[in-house]
C-alpha cells in the first residue's frame, strides 16, 4: 500500500487539493455572500420604550395591545395591536409589545425549515442563493417602510436568530415573504390540486373571496369577505394579529396579519376601503419592486374609495403576479389582475356587481398565459370559483349578513352534484385558512376568527370604536361575535383535518391551544 502511495504521490496530492477546495468552497461563497449582500438599515434616531401591562394590556408608546373577545366559556379571541406616531415610532412600538410573540413565530419557522430541510449545508446555501438573488429587494421599499423596519430591528435586541441573519435584513427579507414565495412555483399563497384522499401531508391550495353590495345585504351595507390558505404554519393561525396602524399624515387602517408583519395581505381602512391579495401566476417574477404586503398598505394608507384604490394599485411596480380584491363602503368592487412588466388590468364584466367573487386565476389579457392555463387545469380554483358563483347567485335581495356570510366562507360542499368530504380542497372551506374576515366596509367594523382555521368564532373589531378611542382600546367585548361551526362539537373537524393534511412547518396545533397571550 506504501508502495503504490509513493508511485502515485502527486494523484494523491492533487486529489486532495480538490477535496480541500470542494469541501472549502460553499464556505468561500457563503462569505463571498456575506460581503456583497449587505442590507443596511437607514440611519434613525435613537429610541426606546417601556412596556407596560395592566388589566391585560400591554402599552408601550402610543401604541397597546389586548386580546378581544376573550372571556370565560367564550374562546381564545383575537390580539390586536394599535401602533401610532412616526415609522419609527411604530416599529419600536411593534417589537415592544410583540417581541415574545415574534420570537416564538420564529422559532416555529425555523424549526420547521430545520425538518424540511435538515442538511445544514443546504439550508445555508438555500439562504445564500435567496440572498443573493434578492440581494436589492429593499429597493423597492417605500422609505418610511425602511425606517420602520429598522426601529423594528432595533428593539429586537437581543436577537437570538441573529447567526442565521442580521435582524434588518431578515425583517426586510420577511415583509417580502409574500413576493419571494410566489416566485416558487410550489408555494404555499396557491394550490397545487385536491387533496389526495386522506394522506395526511401539506397540500397547497388559494385563497376565495367575495364582496355583496347594499342591494345584497339586509341593512343595505356593503360587505367584503374572505379566506387566507396561506399553510406555512398554524401560529399564524393561533396567533394570528390585527394590527390598527395610526402613522402620522396617513389613513388609519387595519390589517389581519401576525406578529412580525406590518404589511397587509387583509385590511380595512378607516374610510371603509378594503384589500385583499390572492394569489396567481402569470409573467416573469422579479427581484425588486414594491411587495405585495407594502403595495396594499400604500393604498389602505392613502385611498378613499374604490377608484382611488384602483390608481394606486395600477400606478405600482410590482414583483410578482398576484389578484388584489378592492371594495369600499358604497359597495363598489374592483378585481385588479397585477403581474410584473405588465399594465393592470380592472375587471370590468362582472355580471353582477352587488355580488362578486374571486378566487386565484387570471381573466384579462393574462388569461391565456401559460402559467395561469397551468392554474386553471392543476390547481382548485375553478372549483372553488363555481362554487362561490353559485352561493353569491343563491343570496336574495336584501337578504345577506355578516353571519350568513361567515357561513359562506365555511362552506364544505362542492360545485354542483359533485360530492366531496370535510377538508376537500375543491371546498371554500377546506379547514386550511390562516384567517376568514368579514368586512362591513359601511360600518367600517370587522368579524375575524379566531381559530381554528375557520371553524372557531369570528370575533367582532370595531375600528371606527379603536380609531376614535385616544387613551387605550375601548372597553372589550364579545357581543355580536359569529359562533363557532358545529363541526367543532364532534369528529369531523378532526377527520377532515386529517384529510385536508398538516401545516407545510411546525407542527399542527391541538384544537385547545388558542396562542393568544397579553402578558409575558
Amino acid at each position: 500500500m506504501l508502495a503504490w502511495a509513493r508511485r502515485h504521490k502527486k494523484k494523491l496530492t492533487a486529489l486532495g487539493v480538490g477535496v480541500g477546495v470542494f469541501g472549502l468552497a460553499p464556505l468561500v461563497a457563503h462569505l463571498t455572500v456575506e460581503r456583497m449582500v449587505r442590507l443596511t438599515p437607514p440611519a434613525i434616531p435613537e429610541t426606546s420604550l417601556r412596556l407596560s401591562e395592566s388589566n391585560g394590556v400591554r402599552t408601550a408608546g402610543k401604541g397597546w395591545a389586548r386580546v378581544f373577545g376573550s372571556k370565560p366559556g367564550s374562546g381564545p379571541g383575537v390580539n390586536v395591536v394599535q401602533l401610532a406616531g412616526t415609522p419609527e415610532e411604530i416599529g419600536t412600538e411593534h417589537t415592544t409589545l410583540l417581541r415574545d410573540h415574534m420570537l416564538a413565530n420564529e422559532s416555529v419557522l425555523w424549526d420547521g425549515f430545520s425538518n424540511v430541510v435538515p442538511f445544514t449545508p443546504a439550508r445555508a446555501l438555500l439562504f445564500d442563493m435567496g440572498r443573493y438573488r434578492y440581494r436589492n429587494v429593499q429597493d423597492g421599499f417605500p422609505e418610511p417602510r425602511r425606517r420602520e423596519l429598522a426601529a423594528e430591528a432595533r428593539a429586537f435586541d437581543p436577537d437570538p436568530y441573529a447567526s442565521h441573519m442580521p435582524t434588518y435584513p431578515r425583517m426586510v427579507f420577511l415583509h417580502a415573504l409574500y413576493d419571494i414565495a410566489l416566485s416558487f412555483e410550489h408555494s404555499p399563497l396557491l394550490g397545487t390540486g385536491p387533496s389526495p384522499g386522506s394522506k395526511p401531508r401539506p397540500q397547497l391550495d388559494g385563497c376565495t373571496a367575495f364582496g355583496l353590495g347594499p342591494d345584497a345585504t339586509s341593512d343595505g351595507h356593503a360587505l367584503f369577505a374572505r379566506a387566507f390558505d396561506f399553510e406555512a404554519a398554524d401560529v399564524f393561525d393561533r396567533d394570528k394579529a390585527v394590527f390598527v396602524v395610526r402613522e402620522n399624515g396617513a389613513i388609519p387602517f387595519a390589517s389581519v396579519s401576525w406578529p412580525g408583519l406590518v404589511g397587509v395581505v387583509t385590511g380595512m381602512n378607516a374610510e371603509g376601503v378594503a384589500v385583499a391579495v390572492n394569489g396567481g401566476r402569470a409573467g416573469t417574477p422579479k427581484t425588486t419592486g414594491i411587495p405585495v404586503a407594502f403595495a396594499l398598505r400604500e393604498t389602505l394608507s392613502h385611498a378613499h374609495d374604490t377608484a382611488e384604490a384602483v390608481a394606486i394599485l395600477k400606478q405600482q411596480d410590482v414583483m410578482v403576479s398576484h389578484i388584489v380584491f378592492v371594495g369600499d363602503a358604497k359597495g363598489h368592487f374592483a378585481v385588479v389582475e397585477r403581474a410584473p412588466g405588465t399594465p393592470a388590468f380592472v375587471r370590468s364584466d362582472v355580471p353582477d356587481p352587488a355580488r362578486v367573487g374571486i378566487t386565484n386565476h387570471f381573466e384579462g389579457p393574462l388569461a391565456s398565459d401559460p402559467s395561469n392555463l397551468h392554474v386553471r387545469e392543476t390547481t382548485t380554483t375553478l372549483p372553488r370559483r363555481a362554487r362561490i358563483d353559485e352561493l353569491l347567485h343563491g343570496v336574495a335581495p336584501k337578504s345577506a349578513t355578516v353571519a350568513s356570510s361567515v357561513g359562506m366562507l365555511r362552506d364544505h360542499s362542492c360545485a354542483g352534484s359533485d360530492k366531496c368530504e370535510l377538508g376537500d380542497r375543491k371546498t371554500i372551506d377546506a379547514l386550511i385558512a390562516t384567517h376568514g374576515v368579514v368586512f362591513d366596509l359601511t360600518a367600517k367594523k370587522a368579524w375575524v376568527s379566531e381559530g381554528p382555521h375557520l371553524s372557531g368564532r369570528f370575533v367582532k373589531i370595531d375600528l371606527a370604536s379603536i380609531v376614535s378611542h385616544e387613551d387605550g382600546p375601548p372597553p372589550d367585548t364579545d357581543d355580536d361575535a359569529v359562533p363557532a361551526d358545529e363541526i367543532l362539537g364532534d369528529a369531523r373537524y378532526t377527520e377532515g383535518r386529517a384529510r385536508a393534511g398538516g401545516p407545510l412547518l411546525g407542527p399542527e396545533l391541538p384544537l385547545t391551544t388558542g396562542g393568544k397571550h397579553a402578558s409575558p
